[in-house]
């Protein structure tokens, strides 16, 4: 009994770890090569490669230590490398048209 609930929380570890790595993929995959470099990040492809083959081991070699190292770099790109890519790209509420002087109910003209 306690082996099964075991392995059913390894399981949904391992799946949140694989969901992870596929969605910081298509992130990566996404991103424009030139907001990498306006970022100072590494470039895209060795993002891509970082992540594909965390993926890859992931799906068809699950050792825990190279998916324990393949999150570390899910983790990386996440906290560090994507806010810098939205920062340059314009991400976040620039994406809506508003401009930086917007308040939530619309711009802010001074008091006018």
């Amino acid at each position: 009994m306690l082996m099964t609930a075991f392995g059913g929380l390894m399981w949904l570890i391992f799946t949140a770890i694989l969901v992870l790595a596929v969605v910081a993929f298509v992130l990566a995959a996404i991103a424009r090569e030139d907001a990498y470099r306006a970022a100072d990040k590494q470039n895209k492809m060795f993002w891509l490669i970082i992540l594909g083959v965390t993926v890859a081991v992931n799906l068809l070699a699950p050792y825990l230590f190279l998916q324990l190292a393949g999150l570390v770099a899910t983790i990386v790109f996440f906290v560090d490398v994507r806010p810098a890519l939205r920062q340059v790209s314009g991400g976040g509420r620039g994406r809506r048209g508003g401009s930086s002087s917007d308040g939530p109910y619309g711009p802010y003209n001074g008091g006018r």
